[in-house]
């Protein structure tokens, strides 16, 4: 689909949301019809009208056009643990199949650009046969990857960008995310991944004592995914 993006992250907590709304409010700036969804969730709350996921609202919230909750989160489980345990202990599956006919059923919208944001990292699974990043590959949904900026991220960004490649996916692109504010040779860090990344950085997003969408999207380049 054109302009639709596959967020993932070097890790849990990398800042997929943090950017994926900067990302969204820069597109909104630029007077965008924008999309996102978060086709799975753990960590939810229980509200009155049923598990609502923080992430999931986020993107709500910065998007430009309206859809149901349920449309933007189809699959949401309360404990904060990997999906597949979640479903597993409360006796429920959820395919790849499944998510991607939802998130097309979703895209039908007519926008200008969407987001897909993923569950932790790349290789995260869904099953017990399935990753989540398989319904980036069903769904031929270039990838963006997030660094979480801290120490070890140039691992966790090289080994996540040689498995997206690996699998057959796309990598258009990848944003540091500064989420360590005490992190040892930041720039260093920050120049190796720009120089080892088989992707253009779309941006370097450094530590905010406020998260504000407008202040991430200062930091980000959306022109190479229009």
């Amino acid at each position: 689909m054109a302009n639709t993006y596959f967020v993932t992250g070097t890790d849990t907590d990398a800042g997929k949301t943090v950017v994926s709304c900067g990302l969204l409010e820069a597109a909104r700036q630029k007077q965008l019809q924008t999309i996102a969804l978060k086709p799975v969730s753990a960590g939810c709350d229980t509200t009155p009208e049923g598990l609502r996921n923080g992430d999931a609202l986020n993107l709500i919230e910065a998007m430009t056009l309206e859809l149901p909750y349920a449309q933007v989160n189809p699959v949401a489980f309360e404990p904060p643990v990997a999906p597949h345990i979640a479903a597993e202990k409360e006796g429920r599956r959820t395919t790849v199949d499944r998510l991607a006919g939802i998130c097309r059923g979703a895209l039908m919208r007519k926008h200008d650009l969407s987001l897909i944001e993923g569950a932790g990292g790349w290789r995260v699974p869904l099953n017990n046969r399935e990753m989540l990043s398989g319904l980036a590959l069903e769904m031929n949904t270039p990838v963006i990857l997030v660094v979480g900026m801290k120490l070890g991220c140039l691992n966790h960004a090289l080994l996540s960008a040689e498995s997206i490649l690996r699998d057959g996916g796309r990598l258009v692109g990848w944003v540091a995310n500064q989420i360590d504010p005490d992190m040892n040779h930041y720039e260093e860090n920050v120049q190796t991944l720009k120089d080892s990344l088989p992707a253009p950085c779309l941006g370097v997003v450094p530590w905010l004592e406020t998260l504000d969408n407008r202040a991430v999207a200062e930091h980000l380049d959306i022109q190479p995914l229009l």
